[in-house]
């Protein structure tokens, strides 16, 4: 396991390396290792002190009966053999995916971070598709809602993610590797990505789940299976100390099982941080997925 902290970190006990992060900082390296086949690019994003805006396409879906925006972007240049690898991001409770291409340093919820973690992955040479939950992105994900939480294959977010799969396979949002499928996401947005893990097997190389916990478990209370899935991903959980909508143990609680089933997993926490986005999110996630 890396457990990595930033500023100060709750006493917690290592089994693996433990990762110095250094200082965070706002810019983006898009060199990255040569066995990835990616190469660095001219980016899609703009830069400056006060904003970051990410140039994406949007489309809607028909799907369940249900008209579904989606948000997406491929890197600049051409693609890897085989197409882009492609994060699907998940966003949070009651805030509009469109918001995560476009921020200003006052956005709510680490809003500022969540535009330069995009920027950083499109510039790292991955695709990203963000749809909306639904109501236009003004609500949450079904992963932790009852009945859906126990009876996840009647949900319009299962159709969702079915009809994102199968867009991937067949091209449609450009060329796309299905075979490079990542995913990540905040509070809702990071059960939803625990989500991938939980009934989609085989279809994500790697997690990145930003203040949330296990796919069916809520801010109030948690129970963790007494094994995670066969083949869960590798998993990168990221939490602010101070995070008082969902409590920090909900990811000390999934890295422990985690740790307990041998899943490759890291945990970072930030000492003075809320609910949101920390300032590790945009280089952690990045480095993570490229590792995988």
């Amino acid at each position: 396991m890396w457990l990595i902290c930033l500023l100060a970190c709750v006493p917690a006990e290592s089994t693996g390396d433990t990762v110095d992060t250094g200082d965070t900082v706002d810019t983006v390296d898009t060199a990255v290792p040569d066995d990835t086949g990616l190469t660095p690019r001219e980016s899609r994003c703009t830069h400056s002190p006060a904003l970051v805006q990410c140039a994406h396409e949007t489309v809607t879906l028909e799907v369940a009966g249900l008209s579904r925006r989606l948000h997406y972007q491929v890197p600049l240049g051409a693609p890897p053999a085989g197409g882009w690898p492609t994060v699907i991001f998940w966003q949070g409770s009651l805030v509009s995916a469109a918001k995560a291409w476009d921020a200003t340093p006052s956005e709510r919820f680490g809003g500022w971070n969540e535009a330069l973690l995009l920027a950083s992955l499109l510039d790292a040479g991955f695709a990203v598709l963000a749809p909306e939950a639904q109501g236009e992105g003004s609500t949450w994900w079904d992963t932790n809602i009852p009945p859906f939480a126990t009876a996840w294959e009647s949900s319009p977010d299962h159709a969702l993610v079915l009809a994102l799969l199968a867009g991937i396979d067949a091209d449609r949002w450009g060329p796309l590797d299905p075979g490079r499928l990542y995913a990540t996401g905040l509070s809702s947005g990071g059960y939803m990505t625990s989500r991938m893990a939980l009934s989609y097997p085989g279809r994500f190389r790697a997690l990145a789940i930003e203040s949330a916990g296990w796919a069916t478990c809520g801010s109030a209370g948690c129970l963790m299976p007494a094994a995670l899935p066969a083949g869960h991903p590798p998993t990168l959980l990221l939490h602010g100390q101070l995070d008082t909508v969902v409590p920090v143990w909900q990811a000390s609680v999934y890295d422990s099982a985690l740790a307990r089933d041998e899943v490759e997993h890291a945990l970072v926490l930030d000492a003075w941080a809320g609910h949101g986005w920390i300032d590790a999110a945009p280089a952690a996630v990045s480095a993570w997925f490229e590792a995988h």
